[in-house]
């Protein structure tokens, strides 16, 4: 049976409990759930980060700070650290455990069964927005291809693993090339499997994007809708598999030269312009560029909802204090009209006044470089 929130109707996707162990700050932390919104408050330094990270590493990947897996063990003790959730899935019940060891590997299991992390994306789609992405529109392009990349998985969970798989091959193309490798018989094979991969990414990109353009067409919200493009830094560059196999064979003197491989989709770029005002989002404002990556991780939601029939778990970090009342308020009734399950984090309580009654709150406090997590009554004004 599937489980049901106190805000009344199936939980449809959502994290229903979280036990953390040793992770970064946390010695120990236990929370439950219901699939409300949740609302994480508590002073800069004691935590919160930390819960919503934890949170990400259902998904597959490095999680929202992309952090190896040593940064994420709490120190001094070094005993490795273990996140464990209970997660409603589609119908479904599923247990999560992922863990590392010190100098190990992050572990995942999957209802008691060992499992990929690609096979997180199955059970759990999980959308973030932290603020180190504010910068996403003025700084390099590979952040940009990292945040389609996720908006991509989100929609095909295979998309990491031709991700992956091409990330791979190019590094052992790179090393030949970088030996002054000539002898073409060594470059067959890695620019095949290159060009196959290569071929799934864009095409997984492209699809990407008009989802997330058609679900902000019609879409009644406080955010700017942008128009998107996938950027390749040459007008005729090779995007099929036979295009792109081609051009690697013939650009190797080319590749030689430089070191590195110079053609593929690992030279794309995501662009983005404010549609209404027909400014490029590098152009934008600082307030701007934020409400842009907003309004994209609403359309990337409201498109899986339409989609699977189930909004993604959503992340936002610190998203609250850069917003104005009205923003802020618009956030908060399209989350909970979506049905999202969204952590939230923020300084203080009265940051999330608008979600009471509509939203879990958690209070996080630290002493003595301990962090501790606990759930309080919903925040209210009077």
């Amino acid at each position: 049976m599937a489980q049901r929130s106190r805000a009344g109707g199936a939980v449809r996707l959502a994290v229903t409990a979280l036990s953390l162990s040793h992770f970064r700050s946390h010695r120990r932390a236990t929370l439950a759930f219901d699939g409300r919104p949740v609302a994480i408050f508590g002073a800069n330094g004691a935590g919160k980060t930390n819960l919503i990270e934890a949170v990400s590493l259902l998904s597959p990947g490095r999680g929202l700070r992309r952090a190896a897996s040593d940064d994420m063990i709490r120190r001094p003790e070094a005993l490795g650290w273990k996140v464990a959730a209970a997660l409603a899935s589609f119908g479904q019940a599923h247990e999560v455990d992922t863990w590392a060891e010190p100098g190990g590997a992050r572990q995942v299991r999957i209802d008691g069964k060992a499992a990929t992390q690609i096979a997180l994306g199955r059970i759990a789609r999980v959308l973030w927005l932290v603020p180190a992405m504010d910068r996403l529109w003025i700084e390099g392009a590979d952040g940009r291809r990292r945040f389609l990349d996720r908006a991509t998985m989100s929609f095909d969970p295979g998309h990491a693993e031709a991700v992956l798989d091409y990330d791979k091959a190019m590094r052992e193309r790179n090393r030949l090339l970088k030996d002054m490798v000539r002898d073409a018989h060594w470059y067959g094979a890695i620019e095949a499997q290159m060009a196959r991969a290569g071929a799934l990414v864009h095409a997984g990109r492209v699809a990407a994007i008009a989802r997330l353009m058609a679900a902000q067409e019609g879409a009644q919200t406080a955010f700017p809708a942008a128009a998107l493009a996938l950027l390749e830094p040459e007008a005729d560059a090779p995007v099929t598999e036979e295009a792109l196999r081609g051009a690697l064979s013939e650009g190797r003197a080319r590749d030689l030269a430089a070191g590195r491989t110079l053609c593929g989709p690992h030279r794309s770029d995501l662009v983005a312009v404010w549609a209404a005002k027909g400014v490029a989002a590098r152009d934008a404002s600082t307030g701007e560029q934020k409400a842009l990556l907003i309004s994209l991780i609403l359309a990337n939601a409201r498109a899986l909802a339409e989609e699977t029939g189930a909004p993604p778990i959503l992340l936002l970090d610190e998203v609250a204090a850069h917003l104005d009342t009205g923003r802020r308020a618009a956030l908060y009734d399209e989350i909970c009209a979506l049905g999202a399950q969204a952590f939230m984090t923020g300084t203080g309580a009265e940051l999330f006044a608008g979600l009471a009654g509509r939203a879990q709150f958690v209070d996080v406090s630290e002493a003595a470089g301990v962090s501790a997590a606990r759930e309080v009554e919903a925040w209210n004004a009077d």
